[in-house]
C-alpha cells in the first residue's frame, strides 16, 4: 500500500514538521512494516510552469516526425516572447495548454535543462511528459495535455504536486484495513495520539424501495450489498488533477471519472467498488455461484469458464462479474468518443454504483483459481469493513456529483443479512500475563477504546470488536494490540526458565555426528528444498519401474515445475554443485542430510483431526497411517580436485573412491562396519558404482550407493566432467548400529605387522576376499587395508593380485612372531576355502 503524506495529512494533523521518516519510525513502532519512504521530486527545480501551443511546425526531413513549436509561458521565461521548442510528441494540438521546462531547470534524475541545437533548429526547454516528472504513465502516451482552465505561466511544480512524500507499507495479511488512507491514518493518529478525521463518517442516506433492483441469492457469500444511481453524467468530463495525481502516487493510473473515482473511493476508505453502465444491464443485479461451465468476459479481455464455487454477479442475460475481483467487459463503462457524422460527445451518462461485502475465502479461491489477483481481490480476502459499503457508496455519488455534473437518483437499495457485533471476552489482566509486564485495566481499556473497541467489565472485560478489524477474534489478539501500542520496545529482556529435558535422542546424535564428520573432512552443507520434477527423474536415468519414480505430488506446489516430494537427494545437491560451479567454483565437496519420501501405494486418505480437542491415540496413529515413509538419508556429490596442488606435492581429483570413503565415513559414525560390492545402479556409471552393505539383526542389508556418475547423466544435467555421489540411508545404519559407539583402546603393546599377496580370478569381489581374511584370522586381528592391486602377465590372464597389510595386536601381552604368523596362516586358509585365494609366489 502507498501512502502519499500529504494525502495522509488530510486525516490526522501531523506536526508539520514530521518528514515520511519520522511517520515511518511512527507507524514500524505500531506494528506496520513500511518497507521504504519515496521521495518524490527530489533533486526537481524550476522554472516549470503552464504553456500554450501556439503554433506547430512539422519538420519532415528527418527519418522520425518531428515538431518545431512555439508555446506561451507568460513571463516566465523573463521576456514574454513565446518560448521555441523542439518536440517529437504527437499527442497535442495548437492551443493545448502543456507543461514546460524551461532552460536551468533541473529534472529528476539530475537532468539539467539548456537551450540545445538539434534536428537543425534551436529548443529552448521541453515540453514534458508524465514519466519525464517522474509522475509515472498517466495512460496518455506522450506529454502531459493539462485542462483548459489553467492559466499560462503557473507553476506546475505546485500544480501537478510534483514534490512528496510515499510510504511504501508491505499490508501483512491480518491487518487488511490498512490497505487504505483511512486504516493507516488511524493508525498514525493513534501513534501521535491526535484525532482522526473519519473520511467514512458521512450523513447517509436510508434504504428505500425505489433503488435499483437487487437479488442476493447467497447470503453466506455476500452479506451485504448497497446499490446507488446517479444520471447525467457529462461525457467528456475528465478526472481533475489532483485525483489524477492521488492515484499515481498510490500505484495507480487514471482511466476515466467513473472508474478514477471508484478506485479513489476504494483507497480511501478500503472499500472496493464497480460502477456499471446502465444502459448495459438488463434487469435487477444478482449475486450468485457460478453455473457449471458459465463463461465471463473480464475486464482484461479474458473469456473465462467459470466453477460452481466463483461468486459472480449477474443481470438476466447471465454473469456480468467475477464478485469481489474484476468485473464483465458487457458492461464496463464507456470511453468518451466523438460521434462521427455529428461531432457530439458520447459515452456513458448513467452509472449503478456497487458497494459490497464479500466472504474473504470465497474471493480469495476465486482470485487464485482464476489466477487473476486485483486491488479488490487483495482486499476483500484480507477483510473489508462491512459496515462501510453505505458510506463508500455515498463517497462514490458524491463525487460524481461533484465532478462529472451527475445528479443522485434518490432510490437506495441495501441488501444487508443480519448479524450481531463480535465480542470477546477477556480477562483484564490478560495482556499483562502475555506481556510480563504490569500495564494496569484503566491502559488495556485505553488502549483497546483506541483501535476502536467498546470495553465493559471490571475484571472481567467483554469487547466489542470494530468491525474493520476481522483479525480480532480470541484474547491473545486483543493483548497483541495492547502490547503494540504500548511499545514492543518496553518489553522486558527475560529469558524463559526451561523444564527439565531429557537432551537429545540416539538418532539426533548420529545426526549430528554425521554432519559434523562430514564437515571435518571438507563437504560443505548445502540444504534444498524437497521438491523435485519429474523430468529430473529422467535426467538421472531411472528406469520406468524404479521405486524413486514413484513420487508424493503435492496439491498446491509452491512451482508448478517442482509439484513433488524428493524421493532421493541427488536433484537438490547435484543442482547446487550446478550452480556453484556455473558462478566459478569448480573443487566442490558438497553433502546434505535429510527426509526423502518414498509412498508404498498402501497409504489411506488422511482423516481430518478435531480443532476443539487433543486427537486421540487411535487418530494420530491413523494420520501417520496415511503418510508416506520418510526415511532420513544422507548424501553426498564431488567435482573438480579433491586434494589441491601445492609446494607438498601434486593435487589429485575427486573420484568413486573419494564418494564410497564418505559412506565409510558416515558409517562409523554409528560404528557401522560397510561391505563394498561392484554395482549396477541409476544414476551411477555402471563399472564404478559401489553398493554398500551392513549386517542388521544378522541378515546383509544395502545401505546406499556410492561411485562415479553415468556420463549420459552428467550431460544432461550440465554437471562437471567425472562428478561422483555417494547416497544412504541413515535410518539403516542406525538399526545395524550395536548401541553406544565405543572409543578405540589403546594398547601399550607393540603391533605385528605382517603383508600377505593374494591371487585370485578377476571376478571375485575384493570385499569377499577381506571379509574372509577378517574372519580367519580371529580376535588378535587389529586391522587390514588392501595397500595394492596388481594385473598382469606375471600373475597370468584373467587373475589380479591383492596386497594387504595385517595389523595383530594382542591387549595383555606382546605377540610372538609364531602367534601373528599362525594368524596369518588361518587368514590366508579362509580366504583360499572361500574365493580360490592363492599366495602370491607360492
Amino acid at each position: 500500500m502507498r501512502v502519499p503524506l500529504s494525502w495522509l495529512r488530510e486525516y490526522v494533523d501531523l506536526p508539520a514538521t514530521e518528514t515520511g521518516r519520522d511517520v515511518q519510525a511512527k507507524l514500524i513502532a505500531a506494528g506496520l512494516e513500511v518497507e521504504t519512504v519515496e521521495q518524490l521530486g527530489a533533486g526537481l527545480k524550476g522554472p516549470l510552469v503552464v504553456g500554450q501551443v501556439l503554433t506547430i511546425e512539422e519538420l519532415t526531413e528527418f527519418k522520425k516526425p518531428i515538431r518545431f513549436c512555439t508555446v506561451d509561458v507568460g513571463q516566465a521565461n523573463g521576456t514574454g516572447e513565446p518560448q521555441e521548442i523542439v518536440c517529437g510528441a504527437r499527442n497535442f494540438s495548437v492551443g493545448d495548454k502543456v507543461v514546460v521546462v524551461l532552460p536551468g531547470a533541473v529534472l529528476p534524475g539530475d537532468f539539467a535543462i539548456a537551450a540545445r541545437k538539434t534536428y537543425g533548429r534551436t529548443s529552448h526547454g521541453m515540453i514534458c511528459s508524465g514519466d519525464e516528472l517522474g509522475m509515472g504513465d498517466d495512460g496518455s502516451g506522450g506529454i502531459i495535455v493539462l485542462p483548459p482552465e489553467h492559466e499560462v505561466g503557473t507553476d506546475a511544480i505546485e500544480l501537478l504536486e510534483l514534490v512528496d512524500e510515499v510510504l511504501d507499507i508491505a499490508v501483512t495479511p491480518d491487518r487488511g484495513y490498512a490497505l487504505s488512507l483511512r486504516g493507516v491514518a488511524r493508525e498514525a493518529a493513534t501513534a501521535y495520539g491526535l484525532p482522526l478525521r473519519d473520511p467514512a463518517l458521512l450523513d447517509v442516506p436510508g434504504p428505500n424501495s425505489y433503488g435499483y433492483g437487487v437479488k442476493v441469492a447467497d447470503s453466506i457469500g455476500c452479506d451485504s450489498f448497497t446499490a446507488r444511481t446517479v444520471v447525467g453524467l457529462e461525457p467528456e468530463a475528465r478526472s481533475p488533477i489532483w485525483l489524477q495525481r492521488r492515484l499515481q502516487k498510490a500505484g495507480m493510473r487514471p482511466i476515466s471519472l467513473a472508474v478514477d473515482i471508484t478506485n479513489y473511493v476504494m483507497l480511501e476508505l478500503g472499500q472496493p467498488l464497480h460502477a456499471y453502465d446502465r444502459s448495459r444491464l438488463d434487469g435487477p443485479i444478482g449475486v450468485r455461484r457460478a453455473e457449471p461451465g458459465e463463461k465471463l468476459t473480464t475486464l482484461d479481455g479474458t473469456k473465462r469458464v467459470l466453477d460452481a464455487e466463483d461468486l459472480v454477479i449477474t443481470d438476466n442475460r447471465g454473469p456480468i462479474g467475477l464478485a469481489g475481483v474484476m468485473g464483465g467487459a458487457n458492461t464496463e463503462i464507456a470511453d468518451a468518443a466523438p460521434d462521427p457524422e455529428t461531432g457530439r460527445i458520447s459515452g456513458t451518462t448513467e452509472v449503478v454504483i456497487e458497494a459490497a461485502h464479500f466472504d474473504p475465502v470465497a474471493i480469495a479461491r476465486t482470485a487464485r483459481r482464476h489466477k487473476l489477483s486485483s486491488e479488490a481481490s487483495k482486499r476483500f480476502e484480507r477483510g473489508v469493513d462491512p459496515q462501510a459499503a453505505a458510506a463508500a457508496a455515498q463517497r462514490t455519488v458524491d463525487l460524481l456529483v461533484l465532478l462529472a455534473g451527475g445528479t443522485a437518483e434518490g432510490g437506495v437499495t441495501q441488501v444487508v443479512a443480519p448479524s450481531a457485533p463480535r465480542t470477546v471476552a477477556m480477562p483484564a489482566n490478560h495482556p499483562d500475563r502475555v506481556a510480563g509486564v504490569d500495564y494496569g485495566r484503566e491502559t488495556v481499556v485505553r488502549r483497546l477504546q483506541e483501535v476502536g473497541c467498546d470495553v465493559y467489565g471490571q475484571d472481567e472485560l467483554v469487547v466489542t470488536v470494530p468491525s474493520w478489524r476481522p483479525d480480532l477474534a480470541a484474547p491473545n489478539d486483543l493483548a497483541e494490540e495492547v502490547i503494540r501500542l504500548e511499545g514492543y520496545e518496553n518489553l522486558p529482556s527475560t529469558l524463559p526458565t526451561p523444564p527439565s529435558g531429557r537432551g537429545l535422542t540416539a538418532r539426533q546424535r548420529l545426526h549430528r555426528r554425521v554432519g559434523r564428520a562430514l564437515a571435518c573432512a571438507g563437504y560443505v552443507e548445502a540444504p534444498n528444498y524437497p521438491f523435485i520434477g519429474e523430468p529430473v527423474l529422467d535426467q538421472l536415468g531411472l528406469q520406468a519401474d524404479d521405486a524413486r519414480r514413484r513420487v508424493v505430488r503435492l496439491v498446491n506446489p509452491l512451482s508448478d515445475e517442482e509439484p513433488a516430494l524428493r524421493t532421493t537427494l541427488l536433484p537438490g545437491l547435484l543442482g547446487a554443485l550446478r550452480r556453484n560451479d556455473g558462478r566459478g567454483s569448480h573443487d566442490l565437496a558438497l553433502f546434505e542430510t535429510g527426509l526423502v519420501f518414498r509412498p508404498t501405494g498402501e497409504e489411506r486418505r488422511a482423516v481430518r483431526l478435531p480443532v476443539d480437542r487433543r486427537p486421540t491415540g487411535e487418530e494420530i496413529a491413523e494420520l501417520d497411517a496415511a503418510l508416506p515413509r520418510q526415511p532420513r538419508r544422507a548424501a553426498v556429490v564431488l567435482a573438480g580436485a579433491r586434494e589441491q596442488d601445492g609446494w607438498w606435492g601434486k593435487g589429485r581429483p575427486a573420484d568413486w573412491a573419494d564418494a564410497i570413503e564418505a559412506g565409510r565415513l558416515v558409517a562409523r559414525e554409528a560404528g557401522v562396519e560397510l561391505t563394498v560390492r561392484a554395482d549396477q545402479h541409476a544414476p551411477w556409471h555402471p563399472g564404478r558404482c559401489a553398493a554398500l552393505y551392513t549386517t542388521v539383526d544378522g541378515e546383509e542389508t544395502l545401505v546406499g550407493h556410492a561411485g562415479e556418475l553415468h556420463p549420459r547423466v552428467v550431460k544432461a544435467l550440465h554437471l562437471p566432467d567425472r562428478t561422483c555421489a555417494m547416497e544412504l540411508e541413515l535410518d539403516v545404519l542406525e538399526r545395524a548400529a550395536t548401541g553406544v559407539v565405543q572409543a578405540p583402546r589403546i594398547s601399550t603393546f607393540p603391533v605385528a605387522t605382517q603383508d600377505v599377496a593374494l591371487v585370485v580370478a578377476d571376478d571375485v569381489p575384493t570385499a569377499d576376499v577381506e571379509s574372509a581374511l577378517r574372519e580367519g584370522a580371529g580376535e588378535l586381528l587389529e586391522s587390514i587395508r588392501l595397500f595394492d592391486v596388481f594385473t598382469g602377465e606375471q600373475i597370468g590372464a584373467g587373475r589380479k593380485s591383492l596386497a594387504y597389510a595385517l595389523r595383530f595386536r594382542a591387549a595383555d601381552r606382546t605377540l610372538t612372531v609364531d602367534e601373528a604368523s599362525a594368524a596369518r596362516d588361518a587368514a590366508v586358509a579362509l580366504a583360499s576355502e572361500r574365493t580360490g585365494a592363492v599366495l602370491r609366489g607360492a
